[in-house]
């Protein structure tokens, strides 16, 4: 089948690799669509990260570079390992895609994403949704029922918005501030508005700014290139500042405008993955008792997630402005995300 593998640094090449075998207790999965992710882009350029380096195999999937890419992705149930009876073939669903040990406890209310040695299937080996098929642990399938399958490959990005605003504390009625109007700062922004939050976006390129206002994903849209973005928010917010902030670019200036835009004793959530050692003016924090927090991936996320994207609470639709296929990738997918990222929100690929 073809998978798109991760070699090195901006080398990832479209392969031939054996379809994986079905085990007892897994899903076997046809691939229908899988979005390229900022996690992936870091690994394109900076990388590795979350992947294994050649040579040292994950202890989970045991498996190091060159592995298989992708995330975020949706797909059709084509067979089912013994002990699976709570599935059917054909299924619409999608997948929490952790490597976490067998003997982790991932049970609702378990912290499972701070587990030892957890990681990512299309990360860290396992398969992933740049194929066309995967096997996955029951575990980690969710069924979407009649979400769009195209749309349900944003469900994965979108659990990662709704383990941040969880992990923020913030509620209806507060005013968030979201630093970079990239996938996962739009989703973000929607899910925060189905919330009841008012939200206000910091974002410089125009078309991404374009998308936070048509969306409904943001109440306000502010250029820091065109003004104070900390002294507009605190004009919008009588003087207060904003209860919390979301960082969403790996950007340091961002953060930096983060801290200076929440009120004192506000919350500042850092949603980014790093490739560099962000230079950040920590006194802020420390004048204002800001609580700076980390979010990584989600934790028993997916059903609230997927309950409000078919509620129609959150409508998915608007934020994909590509479908491109495997062979594509490359060109049309990473090159595009990274040179010309104001042209495209999120890019869909069709194994």
């Amino acid at each position: 089948m073809r998978a798109a593998r991760w070699h090195g640094r901006k080398d990832i090449r479209i392969e031939e690799v054996p379809e994986p075998q079905l085990r007892p207790g897994t899903v076997a999965i046809d691939i229908a669509w899988c979005g390229i992710c900022g996690s992936d882009l870091h690994e394109y350029l900076e990388g590795p990260i979350f992947i294994p380096p050649h040579g040292h195999p994950h202890p989970v999937s045991g498996e190091s570079a060159p592995v298989v890419m992708g995330h975020e992705f949706s797909g059709t149930v084509t067979a089912l390992g013994d002990g699976v009876d709570d599935l059917t073939v054909g299924e619409s669903v999608v997948v929490e895609p952790y490597l976490i040990a067998e003997d982790v406890d991932t049970t609702p209310g378990q912290p499972y994403q701070l587990s030892h040695d957890m990681n990512f299937i299309g990360l860290g080996g396992g398969g992933g949704g740049l194929s066309e098929k995967v096997v996955v642990p029951r575990r980690w399938v969710h069924p979407v029922e009649d979400i769009p399958l195209d749309q349900a490959a944003l469900v994965e990005p979108l659990a990662v918005g709704h383990h941040a605003f969880v992990r923020s504390g913030a509620g209806a009625g507060d005013v968030a501030l979201i630093g970079g109007a990239g996938p996962i700062g739009l989703l973000l922004g929607a899910l925060l508005t189905a919330e009841g939050l008012t939200v206000v976006m910091t974002e410089v390129s125009a078309a991404r700014k374009a998308k936070a206002v048509e969306t409904g994903a943001a109440a306000h849209v502010l250029d820091p290139t065109e003004g104070d973005v900390a002294a507009r928010v605190r004009e919008l917010t009588g003087g207060r500042g904003a209860d919390v902030g979301f960082e969403c670019s790996s950007v340091d200036a961002v953060l930096d405008t983060l801290l200076d835009a929440v009120r004192p004793g506000g919350v500042v959530v850092n949603v980014s993955i790093w490739g560099h050692q962000p230079v950040v003016d920590l006194q802020k924090l420390v004048l204002k008792e800001i609580d700076l927090r980390g979010t990584i991936a989600y934790a028993g996320d997916h059903p609230a997630t997927i309950e409000l994207v078919r509620s129609g609470q959150v409508d998915l639709a608007p934020f994909i402005t590509a479908h491109i296929d495997l062979a594509d990738l490359v060109e049309q997918g990473f090159e595009t995300l990274v040179h010309r990222n104001d042209t495209q929100v999120k890019i869909l690929v069709r194994p």
